[in-house]
């Protein structure tokens, strides 16, 4: 998927995303400060009817919200040093939980991540506009990061 949208396309962009990605667990986000990676994960929660309020989990590391479907873990290892420090936080147990993780900044730990992981990285184009590309490959996704 590679597509450009704006803020007002977000939560329709993200109802799309689900359609098109209905099997992956692991989605690793890249991007930029500012991006738009909580905005965009806080879509995809809204679109699986999370009723929790989807925040950044920058200081916590791991947010947990519950659906329909089970749990959604939120993940942001910006503040992390290293593959070891994010294992001591308990980003490995969400990564192999079988549950569904929305992981920003997956360049700090990006040993840890099983192999099917998903890849999605988030572009600013503009104040107005962002581009979303995925990648199925998480080698591929790999390089990128």
């Amino acid at each position: 998927m590679e597509r450009i949208y704006t803020l007002p396309e977000i939560d329709d962009l993200a109802r799309v995303f689900w359609e098109s990605f209905p099997d992956k667990k692991i989605y690793a986000f890249k991007g930029n400060m500012g991006a738009g990676k909580t905005s965009f994960i806080r879509a995809l929660c809204s679109a699986k009817n999370v009723k929790e309020t989807v925040g950044s989990p920058t200081f916590s590391i791991i947010n947990e919200y519950s659906f329909t479907g089970g749990i959604i873990y939120h993940l942001d290892l910006y503040r992390l040093k290293d593959e070891e420090e994010a294992v001591q936080a308990g980003v490995e147990d969400c990564l192999y939980s079988g549950e569904i993780c929305l992981v920003e900044w997956p360049d700090r730990a990006p040993g840890i991540f099983p192999d099917d992981s998903f890849g999605v990285s988030l572009e600013t184009i503009n104040e107005r506009t962002r581009k979303i590309v995925t990648f199925s490959y998480w080698k591929d996704f790999r390089i990128k990061l």
